[in-house]
Formats: C-alpha cells, structure tokens, sequence
C-alpha cells in the first residue's frame, strides 16, 4: 500500500510559515521568494483538500486545522534536523584513507600529521602510498594527492604546490678540485636522474648550457632516492621544491645556482566533487590546503617556466 504524503516541498515551507506566522520571514529563511511560499502554501491546501491559513488585521493565523497539523508535524522535521547532524557528525570522525606518492608522503605529509592529528583526534589517518594514479578514485580511498596538470575529469583538484625545479647537491661539492660555482660548471659533474633524463634536458636546453652530457649518469625510481644520492655526494639532482625543502633546511643540500624553474606540473588535492565540503574530507582539504598556502607565503617569485 503506497503511502500519502503531500508536497514535500510544500511542507516545509507550511512548517517554516507556520513557525513564524509569517510568509515574509518564511520566504528569508528558505532563500525564496513571498510568492514562492503562497504558491506553496496553496498547492498544499489543495492537497489536503481545508485552508491552514487565515488573515485577520494583517496579522497571519493558522486555523484550527492548520494549528493542529502543525503540532503534528513539527516534531517530525525536529527528528529529520537532530538525524542530520547526527550523520554529518559521524561523517566527520573515523578513518581517512589518503593515497599519494610515496616521496610526498615521506618527505611533506607523514612530518606534518602530527599537526592535524593534534587538532582532530577524532580522525584516523590511513596511508596508502602509490606510485602512479590513474585520475580515479578507488572505494578504498577518500582522498589523494595527484602529482600533474591538475586536469581530472569528475574530481575536486585543489593545487597544492607549483613544482620548482632547482640543482641541489651535497655542500660537499661547492668546494674542492672541481668547486661548483657556475651553471656551466655542471658540465664537470656527474648529473642524477629521477625517473628519466627528461628534467635535465629541458633543464640545460632552457638556459642553453654548453658541454653537459645530460645522457649519462645514474636514474632513480623514486624522488626521494634521487636526493639522498644527491646528499651523499654522488652528483647533482634536478630537485622538487616541496621534496627537497627538508633535505634543504637541514643543510644535507644546498642550491648552488640561481636558475631555477617553475614545472608546468603541480601537486593538487583530489577527492570526489560532492565530498569536498563535507565531514571528514572537509576537515582534512580546509587543514592540507591551509598548512600548504601558509608554508608558501615566503616563497620567492619565480618566473620563468619549462
């Protein structure tokens, strides 16, 4: 047996009518228009067949069928109001799964949590490192961090961090038989890889370096093996802004040059576009994108761009 429910469109605003006695303060709390509400209230009055209201000195009362149902339905949109918040709280507590780069993982996110596990508590932060994504969220995943140009379709992206790519080394190098001093003096040195000779080659071509063999010299899977050998001395990385800032503030590396790019690649915050405003996923985006803007603020302006 289907069930008889009037208008439910129309109820709310007979509630918020009701509740005021007044269509005027009902139109400003729904964001809708006085005739808004009397075209409501009427479509409802039809539906029930009685009037629920009437005027009297330019006042608004509700007649004795009008008060009555109102009395009735009241409770009802208190249980439906106390049950939201009920699930928009829980939504704001338990488990959030973060899928990411493992290099961003290690040297940006896992030494900033502390920060965020100190503000909510209530929150568990789980981690799954990846090495690629796919411009997808999987079920098991809430929310990610994507390494590109920021262009996925159906998904939330707020970027993080534009990619600077500077020389960094090891101080070691800056002295010695062969001191690194200039650009041109990358040509006595052995150059590190990350991934692919890709970076470096932009790198040399855009400042026009003379006489460096961008084809040799060690490549690495990860970002943050590439910086460790660059630490170690072995060579001079082409290095991520945001991954070798720790490396960078603790004196393991230095920038011996000026020229420094600016990618056309970022690191964006991605969840799914109906999630981004909501409970715990809100949560986290306002805290990641705020620890981000704030760490930024001192950056230097750079302008030029591979």
């Amino acid at each position: 047996m289907s069930r008889r429910l009037p208008p439910l469109n129309s109820l709310k605003v007979f509630e918020a009518a009701a509740r005021h006695l007044s269509f005027t303060r009902a139109a400003e709390e729904l964001f809708v228009t006085q005739a808004a509400v009397s075209h409501q209230i009427k479509a409802l009055e039809e539906f029930l067949g009685l009037k629920l209201f009437r005027r009297r000195n330019r006042s608004l009362l509700l007649t004795e069928e009008g008060q009555s149902y109102f009395l009735d339905i009241k409770d009802i949109f208190s249980s439906i109001s106390d049950a939201t918040d009920k699930v928009l709280e829980r939504g704001s507590k338990g488990a959030l799964t973060i899928s990411l780069p493992p290099s961003f993982a290690i040297q940006w996110l896992v030494p900033r949590l502390t920060d965020f596990n100190e503000q909510h508590p209530e929150i568990d932060v789980r981690i799954k490192a990846v090495d690629l994504d796919e411009g997808s969220l999987t079920d098991d995943v809430d929310v990610a961090i994507y390494y590109g140009r920021g262009n996925w379709s159906g998904l939330r992206a707020d970027k993080l961090y534009q990619e600077f790519m500077m020389p960094v080394c090891s101080p070691m190098l800056l002295v010695g038989t062969k001191p690194l001093r200039t650009i041109e003096d990358l040509k006595l040195h052995t150059l590190l890889h990350d991934t692919s000779r890709k970076e470096w080659k932009n790198y040399v071509r855009h400042y026009d370096v003379k006489g460096v063999n961008v084809n040799q010299g060690p490549i690495f899977s990860h970002s943050t093996m590439v910086l460790q050998a660059a630490a170690h001395g072995q060579g001079i990385a082409l290095g991520n802004n945001v991954l070798a800032q720790p490396e960078l503030e603790a004196g393991r590396l230095v920038c011996p040059f000026d020229e420094i790019l600016v990618s056309k690649n970022a690191f964006y915050f991605v969840c799914q576009e109906k999630q981004a405003d909501t409970g715990r996923i809100q949560i986290f985006r306002d805290w990641i994108l705020n620890k981000a803007r704030k760490e930024q603020e001192d950056m230097p302006d750079v302008i030029e761009e591979v």
